[in-house]
């Protein structure tokens, strides 16, 4: 994730609102044709005279909390009545205006149209206040929970009284059929499961309820097989006439669902304005929306030239196109689609010529799973130029300068100087941190980007730039994995996108902060105050000494188009030092210094909730609307641009705060298409994987699969609004509604028996994951070992997981601190890690323990080298060169001894047996027939290769039903005749380890690998 800062987090108290924070994404306007919902809402006879309704209505914002007045009723009853444009519904919260909110549980209140009501949790249909209508509050006649042992006494039939038409709507749950539960208005209970309902069209079912002389009924359905679907627990309260339950919301007199349609034999309109921009070997166009009687779903782009023509489709009026061949002409047109494949005219035609192949490097390419990573925090990693060291604004007051510890210390060349290190540890890709120019008080770690487009220089040195980097490692056959941010930006905005201007007087008090602005100047990092200003008093120079230039981002008059209140008025509050706070001082999300647009304008409230995916984490993280086309295309050319510098892959921070289907519609795809386009097969190889930072220790993330690690693996399983923002939303709740039940399993990760089977990747959405359950449950590699088994039927193929104990954020358990299980602990993760599915990552340093048990991260409250990113280039001084992957060919000094320590053996030793097995790499694995607290088998088979493991760690083993045959320990040496379809493995001492292979014609067992050490033996 990124780096901690001392400012506190702010949240909106307790209000959770599932899908409710996501205000500004777009301004409100209501279509002109009336589609309107009356809302009565009972509240608390606690909460006096004010009540607000605070709503969204579907796919719009929501209104700014605590939301509008609602107006008097009736004796207990609040009113207010909404327009809701074109919409089909709206989500609800009510409050007393004084932080006492009613949000359904967290839930909100889905609400259809018509006259709804709300009361002691339930909703209902009709007018409460109506003088024929008994009041349906359903305080005193609650039903129980519905409950197929239910007796009660069915309603008797009356004469010629009130009807209901209920429908109920069975695709949102995956129902095919359904009963209907009921009790009418002063009634007693149907029987459970209650009554049939009649399937009138596909997805819809139908019963007509006499009800006598009641003028309504409490409802829930199931699905005739002991699924119920009861309102959560409160039921659902319906009038005479039709009402229509759809997805949990409730329509009165609404149109029947099953009516005939016309057929729709009417095109779209012709797209108009197509044009064509060519960026390199990228292509963007765009055009005017087309118009439909019915509706457009989206556009068919088909292009000429090149190597003859293609087709593409696309849900919104802009694409870009990777593909391309160098100094090529293109040509493309467009037509409108509608939902009844009805196809417009072809556009006017655009054409472009793309530029020349960009200069760079080229990837290694080859499986990901063949690698081991080594993750590296580079400006705390190895300091090859000193130069380029620099402290910040915190220097002094994080402690860091008493320690002669900048926290800009490694840079591009101490790694390049120490490749041969983590080369000599078996290593063959490299983690490393952000590398865009950042900009905050405290931005060593890389994740306050701020020009997306160029590379932070404290990183780089003459002769030692991000692409000497690259091209070194390559050289190694090393990888390089960068770590990008799409989720967010600095505080102070992403330059070429938007760059906010705060308020600032250079008084007394602030004269030390903020710098004269000068033409033609702006920030530059490597520029910092010197603390001797002429103009200022030693303690004002003190505060200043640090600070790079920020005279292009503050201003004393509000600058053109404001739209942040109270410019410059002072706040009431106070600095730490005591001096005056005013408004529209610092960049926030509902300062109104962002334009909504680009930056999204709440804090998150709710951490499993859909404002996790659309509000800000931080102060300090600007969040990006990344399903705005603007945004997407700003962050897709800027990492464009490093996929061209030829790194192998990329780690992506935060991607659970984006929703997944804005990840599979725009960014993975184009990091695919234009790794392919630039590198052909290599490109194919690039490895993509996400950190979705679930902290619990259950298979889901406290059953919300929207915020689940394994949920990003997939591609989406129905098309949604082609608008991204609206898309956003349908996705939320179309997965919520499934819940964990309903999401895809697979056995990608599963042997067959004793077979490989080819996995199926045909869903995958082109973003792996690191496995976080495992992480959070390193404590103990047992209790590891079985969470990961338990969740891997749910990833798309767990075998791509990125496998870790701690990092820069947390250790296991959500420790803040890093991992200080002991040695012989750390061995048996790291022997499991090695030898179970996934791709095994280290954090700098943990082959010696360094820092166990300090504090991960303090921000500037404590200095680095009491953390755990404290330097690590002391450990490294001397040389090193590597003879192979995990074998050290010359060694000294400082280095030489770090290098002796055991787990550094164990490590490299580990590396080498991985290196020479393929089904440790990329096998599926089984535990059927397998007795052992760790013991697993494993087997790749692709082509020529066949390889096939026993496996068992810190203890003995028995694998039943295996093949016969000769098999050899990778770690002893040890043979093994199988006959009886048995092997029993002996193996004591925690983190040791026995890897029994199949010695196969054409695929023979390594036997022996290295040297006994202190764990492997």
């Amino acid at each position: 994730m990124r780096g901690r800062t001392t400012t506190t987090r702010r949240r909106w108290g307790a209000l959770a609102l599932a899908t409710g924070v996501l205000a500004a994404l777009l301004p409100f306007t209501a279509a002109a044709a009336a589609n309107t919902v009356t809302v009565y809402y009972q509240p608390p006879a606690a909460w006096g005279a004010s009540v607000n309704i605070h709503y969204g209505v579907d796919g719009q914002a929501w209104t700014p909390v605590p939301g509008v007045p609602m107006d008097t009723a009736c004796t207990g009853w609040r009113r207010k009545t909404l327009d809701l444009g074109a919409a089909a519904g709206l989500q609800v919260v009510f409050t007393n205006g004084s932080g006492v909110w009613d949000n359904n549980n967290g839930a909100n209140y889905r609400l259809g149209t018509g006259a709804v009501t709300v009361a002691a949790g339930r909703i209902g249909t009709g007018d409460p206040c109506a003088p024929s209508s008994p009041s349906p509050s359903p305080s005193a006649t609650a039903s129980p929970t519905p409950s197929p042992s239910g007796t009660a006494t069915p309603t008797p039939s009356g004469g010629a009284g009130n009807t209901a038409e209920v429908w109920y709507h069975l695709t949102p749950r995956g129902w095919t059929a359904a009963n209907l539960h009921y009790r009418p208005t002063g009634g007693a209970w149907t029987t459970a499961p209650g009554v049939a309902m009649e399937t009138r069209c596909a997805g819809w079912a139908r019963r007509i309820v006499d009800l006598g002389a009641a003028t309504g009924l409490t409802a829930a359905f199931n699905d005739t097989a002991g699924t119920w679907d009861n309102n959560g627990g409160a039921d659902y309260t319906l009038g005479v006439g039709r009402s229509v339950v759809d997805n949990g919301r409730v329509t009165a007199s609404a149109a029947d669902p099953c009516a005939p349609v016309a057929p729709d034999t009417t095109p779209p309109s012709t797209p108009g304005g197509l044009t064509a921009v060519a960026d390199g070997l990228a292509v963007t166009l765009s055009w005017t929306a087309a118009t439909d009687d019915r509706g457009v779903t989206g556009y068919e782009l088909t292009r000429t030239g090149g190597a003859g023509s293609t087709t593409v489709t696309s849900t919104t009026t802009r694409y870009v196109a990777y593909d391309l061949r160098p100094a090529t002409a293109y040509t493309w047109s467009v037509r409108a689609l509608d939902a009844a494949g009805n196809r417009s005219a072809a556009s006017a035609p655009a054409s472009a010529t793309t530029g020349a192949a960009p200069a760079g490097g080229a990837p290694l390419g080859g499986d990901p799973r063949e690698d081991s990573i080594y993750f590296v925090m580079t400006a705390r990693f190895a300091d090859g130029d000193p130069a380029n060291d620099r402290g910040g604004s915190q220097h002094v007051a994080s402690g860091n300068a008493a320690n002669g510890d900048p926290m800009f210390r490694g840079d591009f060349k101490g790694l390049v100087d120490k490749l041969d290190y983590i080369k000599a540890l078996g290593f063959s890709a490299i983690w490393i941190t952000p590398v865009v120019l950042n900009r905050s008080d405290y931005d060593y770690h890389g994740y306050h980007g701020w020009d997306f487009y160029r590379v932070d220089p404290r990183l780089e040195s003459a002769g030692a730039s991000y692409q000497d980097l690259i091209n070194a490692a390559h050289a190694k056959g090393i990888k390089i994995f960068q770590d990008v941010v799409y989720n967010h930006s600095s505080r102070w905005g992403a330059k070429g996108l938007f760059t906010p201007t705060v308020y600032g007087t250079r008084d007394e008090q602030w004269k030390w902060y903020y710098d004269q602005p000068q033409a033609g100047r702006e920030y530059d990092p490597m520029v910092e105050a010197t603390g001797a200003d002429p103009a200022l008093t030693p303690a004002q120079n003190a505060k200043a000494k640090g600070r790079p230039y920020n005279g292009d981002v503050w201003s004393s008059a509000a600058p053109t188009g404001n739209t942040c209140l109270n410019w410059g008025t002072p706040t009431g509050g106070r600095s730490p030092e005591g001096y005056t706070l005013y408004q529209c001082q610092w960049p926030t999300p509902t300062s109104k210094l962002f334009p909504a647009d680009r930056y999204h304008q709440c804090w998150i409230g709710n951490w499993e909730g859909e404002d996790a995916r659309s509000c800000w984490l931080h102060e300090d993280l600007a969040d990006f609307n990344t399903e705005n086309a603007a945004v997407q295309e700003y962050l897709i050319n800027a990492y464009n641009r490093f996929i061209d510098m030829g790194v192998d892959g990329f780690r992506i921070d935060t991607a659970v705060h984006i929703p997944r289907v804005t990840w599979n519609r725009r960014f993975l795809p184009a990091i695919q298409q234009h790794a392919v386009s630039r590198f052909g097969e290599k490109g194919k190889d690039f490895y993509v994987f996400g950190e979705v930072a679930a902290f619990v220790n259950d298979k889901w993330n406290r059953g919300s699969v929207n915020h689940s690690a394994q949920f990003f693996t997939w591609q989406e399983r129905k098309e949604y609004s082609p608008d991204d923002v609206r898309a956003a939303i349908e996705q939320y709740d179309y997965e919520q509604l499934l819940g964990p039940a309903g999401q895809p399993t697979t056995d990608n990760a599963f042997l067959r028996g004793n077979a490989y089977h080819a996995p199926d990747h045909s869903k995958f959405s082109g973003m792996n994951v690191i496995d976080m359950r495992m992480h959070m449950n390193f404590s103990d590699a047992g209790n590891a070992f079985g969470n990961g088994k338990d969740s891997d039927d749910s990833y798309n193929d767990a075998t791509y997981n990125a496998v870790y104990v701690d990092s820069h954020d947390y250790g296991p358990n959500k420790s803040s601190t890093r991992y200080t299980g002991g040695t012989d602990a750390w061995a048996e993760n790291m022997s499991l890690m090695w030898t179970f599915r996934g791709i095994p990552t280290l954090y700098y340093g943990s082959e010696i323990e360094f820092q166990k048990g300090a504090r991960i991260d303090c921000g500037p409250t404590c200095p680095l080298a009491t953390t755990g990113r404290a330097y690590y280039g002391d450990h490294l001084a001397g040389t090193v060169t590597a003879a192979d992957f995990g074998v050290v060919g010359t060694a000294g000094g400082t280095v030489a001894t770090t290098l002796a320590q055991p787990l550094v053996k164990h490590v490299q030793r580990l590396n080498r047996i991985r290196r020479a097995v393929p089904a440790l790499q990329k096998g599926q694995y089984s535990t059927e027939g397998v007795s052992g607290a760790m013991a697993y088998k494993r087997r790749f088979t692709e082509g020529a290769v066949d390889s096939f493991a026993l496996v068992t760690v810190s203890g003995g083993a028995t694998f039943r039903g295996v093949p016969n045959g000769r098999y050899v320990d990778a770690v002893t040496g040890d043979a093994r005749t199988v006959t009886d379809g048995t092997l029993t493995a002996s193996v004591s001492g925690k983190g040791n380890l026995r890897v029994y292979v199949l010695d196969l014609p054409g695929n023979p067992a390594p036997g022996k690998i290295g040297a006994d050490g202190p764990y492997l033996r």
